[in-house]
């Protein structure tokens, strides 16, 4: 049997090597492959922990659930504890403490059983750079045992054109700008059919026509029936294609649901249109409002703990000219911001 590599930041022994080796025969008696069953969430954990040595807690009791055929966005900025928990979902690093299941099964016990259901791209892809594109992915499938050598060739075609590097199929990977490294790799994930795809930031290096483009095919898998797992920093991202959300930082779990609800629990801001915005925005600040903007013919703030209509009145009497006056929807932004008391990139 081949042996285990030992767990990121431990000291393994020879008690610990023979326990894991157990666990991977058990792991082959728990689903074999093809047999994943059907679940209504694909992915479950519960206190979750992941510490490193030294004692950096990179993950810290996360309890996190993830339905069927949702595009679920992990959201949270860099260094939150994005990628190594993405890293134990997939079975590259062991927790330190409690448990995850991915398709019903637990990880990274069944990852023999799970991984063939499962397309991801973490950290960036890791390519041969004196391969061409195509050579690249069809390595790639040659590598998966469950993969049909006789359509490798018309599989491989179909994922370079679905990422929109057909034209550029026979170049080196060493030549590949970041943004088309991003896509080879989002190919290497879509060579078969998955029930999830795992994605790690997979816009980064793109431009914003590359990002809209990612984005449209995101959406199609999800129509065909696959679970899209993405993490991202940029809140506009998770905003615009995601269904669910959880929220991280600093390794924690702040909170999680149907991205719709984030926002609806949160007020949004108020807005007065008008070419007094001066006087507009002393107004509103007479009037108990917060975080007081002025735009060129705009004043946005965050709204006073009285009735609104009171301070339209208020604005009026003022003799502001008042053109466009209520309360927008909160945001993705607005939400975050309420429950953590901080921001981070929105680029999109």
């Amino acid at each position: 049997m081949e042996e285990l590599p030992a767990a990121e930041g431990d000291e393994v022994d020879q008690a610990d090597r023979a326990d894991r080796a157990e666990q991977v025969v058990q792991a082959e008696q728990v689903a074999p492959a093809g047999q994943v069953g059907d679940v209504g969430t694909v992915i479950v954990t519960r206190a979750l922990t992941k510490r490193y040595r030294g004692g950096q807690l990179a993950v810290d009791g996360l309890d996190l659930t993830v339905p069927a055929g949702s595009v679920f966005g992990f959201l949270g900025p860099n260094g939150s504890g994005k990628t190594t928990t993405i890293r134990m979902l997939m079975g590259l690093i062991e927790p330190t403490s409690g448990t995850a299941r991915v398709l019903g099964q637990p990880m990274p016990r069944a990852a023999r059983a799970v991984l063939p259901h499962v397309g991801a791209l973490i950290e960036g892809p890791a390519l041969y750079g004196f391969l061409s594109g195509r050579d690249n992915l069809i390595r790639y499938d040659a590598a998966d045992p469950t993969a049909d050598p006789r359509t490798r060739r018309t599989r491989v075609a179909a994922a370079l054109d679905r990422v929109g590097l057909t034209a550029a199929a026979g170049k080196k990977a060493k030549a590949y700008s970041l943004g088309m490294k991003q896509r080879l790799g989002l190919a290497a994930a879509l060579l078969q059919p998955r029930r999830l795809l795992v994605l790690d930031e997979p816009t980064n290096g793109l431009d914003p026509q590359g990002m809209r483009e990612i984005r449209a095919l995101i959406r199609e898998l999800a129509s065909d029936g696959t679970t899209v797992f993405l993490s991202s920093h940029l809140l506009d991202e998770i905003e615009q294609v995601c269904t669910h959300a959880a929220v991280m930082a600093q390794g924690r779990l702040i909170t999680q649901g149907a991205v719709a609800e984030l926002a609806a629990g949160t007020r949004g801001r108020l807005f007065v249109a008008t070419p007094d915005t001066g006087d507009a925005a002393r107004v509103l600040k007479e009037q108990g409002a917060a975080d007081v903007v002025i735009t060129e013919d705009r004043v946005t703030a965050e709204p006073p703990d009285r009735d609104l209509a009171d301070v339209n009145a208020a604005l009026v009497t003022a003799g502001v000219r008042v053109r466009g006056f209520g309360v927008e929807r909160a945001s993705l932004e607005d939400a975050f911001v309420a429950l953590t008391g901080e921001g981070f990139d929105v680029a999109g």
